[in-house]
């Protein structure tokens, strides 16, 4: 009996596995047989450069189209404007390779379920070859970290991360080109700036800036560099109530004027009017409809007098190394000339440190202001050979008082500069010494 027991619960327990391993088979050859829901999929792929049309559409809102008619996308609708092609660009990015976050249903009869019988945002994609696609964006998860989006006309749903839309949910003013100016800063060839301080204008030939007006001067290529950025970095201020546009124009209209700015690149000329309210910056332009509050920096930078924007530095070689020297001090005449690496004195090798200082001084003779006279016979003269002698400037240095005023050669202007500068470049120039003598090697 014991044995025949045994037997039976043998057989039984047989029986037992073999149904279980039928079962787990025939359920991991289903799961085969399914997609993965866990595992990332391509929900569109396209290419950026063929599409030229966008249609946004959100819930209680007018649609926004963008179109590419050439090089440029512009707004069309609800009403014309120019275009942030930056924003645009960076939406295309996202759009050309979207990936879902994971695959929710691959056949989805229900889209109510996930918010896409009535999607918060859809997102309209035509091409040149007449090709579209249509994004529909629904609910967020349960998580709140994703959102369900479909594509039209196919049955699959997804999640993609909230940044996904996010970089795809614009508003009118994210997509709107906030630019009061759309010139092209690399390409801009005149500035003209009108304010209280004086009319001021500056050219550019290349990448060097001068003053034309009042009259010819030298412009500090950094300042002018400076205003130029601040003019094109310059946007509306778009945030706020719709009513803050409409209050801005009004205070623009009886605020006090600060300046007017023509700024010149090789598409035309554009025009920037500035006034102050109180503390506040307002502008307006021949670009944009309308006037708008602008950062304190933008007045601050047009605000500024003539001398803000002149060459203050006697020498223009900078951080050049120049090839000639020529020094007279009274008695003194210290003619030196690069060899190489080395500088020469009528064929004696001099102290590299000591030319250097020399150098050094030379290079930072600065005025501490400009004069209108004062210059007397010149005390020093220094001549300076630098862009492989393509640029030779000469300075010529007076005594004026406690102080010293210098003049370029072909400059009427008059630099006057702190005695101190000068009696470092005076001292440098007693420090010039022949090189110390070359040893034996090992003595």
């Amino acid at each position: 009996m014991k044995i025949r027991g045994l037997l039976i619960a043998t057989l039984v327990f047989a029986a037992l596995a073999g149904v279980l391993y039928w079962s787990d088979h025939r359920k991991s050859s289903a799961q085969a047989a399914k997609p993965s829901t866990d595992t990332a999929t391509a929900i569109l792929k396209l290419d950026q450069n063929s599409v030229n049309k966008l249609e946004l559409r959100k819930k209680d809102q007018p649609t926004i189209q963008l179109d590419k008619p050439g090089s440029d996308w512009k707004i069309t609708e609800p009403k014309p404007f120019a275009a942030d092609q930056s924003t645009i660009s960076t939406m295309l990015s996202s759009l050309s390779s979207l990936n879902s976050e994971r695959l929710v249903d691959d056949k989805s009869t229900d889209l109510q379920r996930y918010g896409l019988d009535h999607p918060s945002f859809e997102l309209d994609i035509s091409e040149k070859d007449n090709r579209g696609q249509r994004i529909l964006f629904g609910d967020d998860t349960p998580t709140g970290n994703a959102v369900y989006l479909a594509l039209a006309g196919d049955p699959r749903i997804f999640t993609v991360a909230g940044y996904t839309k996010d970089s795809l949910d614009k508003n009118l003013n994210d997509l709107r080109d906030k630019r009061f100016l759309t010139v092209n800063a690399d390409k801009i060839s005149r500035v003209e700036l009108a304010g209280k301080q004086g009319d001021i204008e500056f050219g550019r030939n290349q990448d060097e800036w001068q003053i034309l007006k009042p009259k010819p001067m030298r412009a500090n290529a950094e300042a002018v560099s400076e205003l130029v950025r601040k003019l094109t970095d310059a946007r509306m201020d778009l945030s706020g109530p719709d009513t803050a546009a409409r209050e801005a124009a009004s205070t623009f209209n009886h605020g006090a004027p600060v300046a007017m700015v023509k700024v010149t690149d090789e598409s035309g000329t554009q025009e920037l009017h500035l006034r102050k309210d109180k503390n506040v910056y307002y502008a307006k332009s021949n670009v944009i409809d309308g006037a708008y509050k602008v950062g304190s920096d933008l007045g601050e930078a047009v605000n500024k007098k003539l001398d803000d924007f002149r060459n203050k530095k006697v020498f223009d070689f900078g951080y050049s190394d120049p090839s000639k020297l020529e020094i007279h001090s009274g008695s003194k005449v210290c003619p030196l000339l690069r060899g190489g690496q080395d500088w020469w004195d009528n064929g004696r090798k001099m102290d590299e440190a000591s030319v250097e200082s020399l150098i050094s001084n030379l290079r930072d003779l600065s005025a501490e202001k400009f004069v209108d006279s004062g210059f007397t016979t010149p005390a020093i003269e220094a001549t300076v050979t630098s862009k492989d002698g393509k640029r030779v400037e000469k300075v010529l240095i007076s005594k004026s008082g406690t102080s010293y005023i210098a003049k370029r050669e072909n400059d009427p202007t008059f630099y006057e500069l702190p005695a101190t500068s000068v009696d470092e470049l005076q001292k440098s120039l007693d420090g010039i010494k022949p090189a110390a003598p070359a040893t034996k090697s090992g003595k």
